[in-house]
């Protein structure tokens, strides 16, 4: 069945919803993004709450300091120079009052409404503009101030001091005003204002088309020019120019579509979390368990689990210093101090970057192994090229190729080259494709285990030794792709890929994996669940959510930010709460104003598949999938050392959602991962003899 286009959908959409409420109510929905001065501001109405109270609680003070240094001291002001003084004070006291008046009217007007609903808060310009307009008589007095306090007034000491002081905390404001200007400030607002009252029928225009062709390049030069700054000290050489294109052009077609603020997503994001909350605490044990894994499961488990905890200390070892003195703190810089210190040997091969000794100090503690034990260590980090060592592993029997994780604004654009291409590899799967930078970068580290000689050297020394391909983060997913790469010439080729990235490569590649690819991911790992898809989804359950919420940001914002650090209920109240929860797969006219254009991967259903971009398909995890999962609560943001953990084989189709929480980040660092596995391990070494218990033994179909 052929599907309705774009702009016909996004209008049936609009007249199901007038229909279905009978054009009930007067509530007007708008684009949040505010527009002052012809222009839109990536700041919107009701984001003046917080910044208005902490302005109007400095104005206030300010104002009591000033009536009490006048009231205190104005029998002093009778010396040469103390009328101007006085003058001085007196209409800064009432350019303060006229000020804090102002101030307490747009922190009030800007708690009105909702997010959708800015009708409440109409009269926000003009009170915006009023603000804006005192900063000039502001700016003069305070020049006066300084120049009168320059010219040598013959007063009270105390009093001169005191004007000193009104005088720099006035030009500190001003200070102040004038940088958040500047970081509210869109270069693409004067492009976007205009067209953000267009109407879905506007789509179908001609002109349209135009606009939205303009505005995608305009967009991608502003995301290209700032990817630039922040990266100027990187070079220039081609793989850095194509990153950057890359990276833009990935900004640009996610954040160009719609008209959310940085605090909007915020606030959907602490929505987000307390509705998954609410889901997963009200979900049955039996939505959850399919059935119990077979004891060979179990065992498998068990065996693979030993192998991650074993080999998850040579992809620690492949950050090199940093990451070792971070997880030893007190006395890891001494332990390295002496190799940082040592003259070069040529016992073994260490290139590029700088303090290769510390890190290779660091790797021998990391590690336990001996120096003749290292076939090769490179730090070489550049834009698709990552870091890797290779070494032998007596214990296992294998030659250990580590491939270092992100460290490095290198290593981000590499993670942010984010287009699909198709891997050349020798195996019979005919979808094969996979991510671009991370591609080229397992290419990268190929080309030098072979050409280079280096996996030749390295098994002419130990011939009978089994290849094991492992890394973290960016190097898990590095890893997974070299290890395919290298199957065709070492069959039995093992990979362990510790929080990879979600979005690596195809459904056909996925599957082909499973043989020889264990994937380790814990808790609510953000990485493993990204892919452009998954941020897709993620930002279309963000404007779902924020749509649906009747409450004004500034209490969204506070009630999550108590959420967050000490818990509490998560039922935060909505429209739609204690209602027909099918009216979720119904599109609000709030959430078809959120986007400035329809995008290709936006659905405004709920259960319908997101539209993907051929420049971004959907793309999966690596091999089979070992999830690691905390039992009960060890605070809110991992810092209780007691934690105990479970692990289960899962499927993909679980971190298929991006899950949000105060550890969706931390559960991603190399040492968290390292400490519940070593908790894990102990735990059921300790409990040989003992059943299987509790979510270890459940296997998800």
């Amino acid at each position: 069945m052929r599907r309705a286009p774009p702009s016909l959908r996004l209008r049936l959409s609009a007249d199901n919803l007038v229909a279905a409420s009978g054009g009930a109510g007067d509530r007007t929905f708008a684009m949040p993004g505010m527009v002052l001065f012809g222009r839109r501001w990536a700041i919107a109405s009701d984001d003046l709450v917080f910044p208005g109270f902490f302005e109007l609680v400095v104005r206030v003070l300010w104002w009591i300091g000033i009536l009490t240094l006048y009231l205190m001291h104005r029998g002093k002001l009778d010396c040469a120079g103390g009328a101007l003084l006085s003058s001085y004070l007196i209409v800064l006291m009432i350019l303060l009052a006229v000020v804090i008046c102002t101030v307490s009217a747009i922190m009030c007007v800007s708690m009105r409404g909702t997010i959708c609903n800015p009708g409440p808060r109409k009269s926000m310009s003009k009170l915006l503009y009023i603000r804006l307009a005192l900063f000039f008589p502001e700016m003069v007095w305070a020049s006066l101030g300084a120049a009168w306090v320059a010219d040598g007034v013959q007063c009270d000491r105390t009093v001169v001091n005191g004007i000193i002081a009104t005088v720099v905390v006035s030009w500190i404001i001003i200070a102040a005003t004038v940088v958040s200007i500047i970081i509210v400030f869109d270069p693409l607002g004067g492009k976007m204002a205009p067209y953000s009252s267009a109407g879905p029928s506007h789509l179908d225009s001609h002109d349209s088309s135009q606009l939205l062709n303009g505005l995608k390049t305009a967009a991608t030069s502003v995301w290209e020019t700032r990817i630039k700054l922040l990266c100027c000290c990187i070079g220039k050489d081609d793989h850095t120019r194509v990153a950057f294109s890359s990276t833009a052009e990935l900004f640009s077609t996610y954040f160009s579509d719609t008209d959310l603020v940085p605090s909007d997503i915020a606030a959907g994001l602490a929505l987000l979390h307390q509705q998954q909350d609410n889901i997963r605490n009200n979900q049955e044990p039996a939505q959850v368990v399919s059935h119990a894994p077979g004891s060979s499961q179990e065992a498998d488990l068990d065996a693979e689990l030993e192998n991650c905890h074993h080999y998850m200390q040579f992809a620690a070892a492949a950050y090199g210093w940093p990451l070792y003195i971070y997880r030893n703190p007190l006395t890891g810089l001494c332990r390295i101090g002496g190799d940082c210190c040592r003259s070069r040997t040529t016992d073994y091969d260490l290139v590029g970057g700088d303090q290769l000794n510390c890190h290779f100090g660091s790797i021998l503690h990391t590690t336990g192994l001996q120096y003749r034990d290292f076939i090769h260590v490179s730090f070489h980090d550049k834009v698709y090229e990552l870091p890797f060592i290779v070494a032998l592993d007596h214990r296992k029997e294998s030659v250990v190729v580590a491939v270092r994780g992100t460290m490095s604004l290198q290593d981000v654009l590499t993670d942010l080259s984010a287009e699909s291409e198709v891997l050349d590899v020798e195996c019979e799967v005919q979808d094969r494709l996979a991510h671009k930078g991370i591609s080229q970068a397992a290419r990268y580290v190929y080309r030098r285990l072979i050409n280079d000689g280096i996996l030749s050297q390295a098994f002419s020394v130990a011939p009978e030794y089994r290849l094991v391909i492992v890394g973290h983060s960016l190097g898990g997913g590095a890893a997974a792709l070299l290890a395919t790469m290298l199957r065709a010439a070492y069959p039995q080729v093992r990979c362990y890929a510790f929080s990879p990235p979600r979005g690596l490569w195809s459904k056909a590649l996925h599957e082909y994996s499973q043989s020889f690819i264990v994937s380790l991911v814990l808790g609510k790992d953000v990485i493993p669940r990204l892919s452009v898809t998954n941020l897709e989804d993620l930002k279309r359950r963000i404007l779902r959510v924020v749509a649906h919420c009747n409450k004004p940001k500034y209490k969204i914002l506070l009630h999550g930010l108590w959420y967050e650090l000490f818990g509490g209920n998560p039922n935060f109240p909505t429209e739609l709460d204690g209602g027909d929860q099918e009216v979720l797969t119904q599109p609000l006219l709030g959430e078809q104003s959120l986007l400035t254009h329809w995008s290709p991967a936006y659905s405004f259903s709920s259960d319908s598949p997101l539209d993907s971009s051929p420049k971004y398909p959907p793309l999966y995890p690596p091999g089979r999938i070992i999830h690691l999962q905390e039992e009960g609560a060890s605070g809110r943001f991992g810092c209780c050392s007691a934690a105990q953990y479970s692990a289960k084989w899962s499927h993909e189709a679980e971190f298929s959602k991006i899950l949000i929480g105060p550890k969706m980040l931390t559960d991603h660092m190399p040492d968290i991962l390292m400490r519940a596995l070593d908790s894990l391990v102990s735990d059921r070494a300790a409990c040989v003899s003992c059943p299987a218990q509790g979510v270890s033994g459940v296997d998800v179909a």
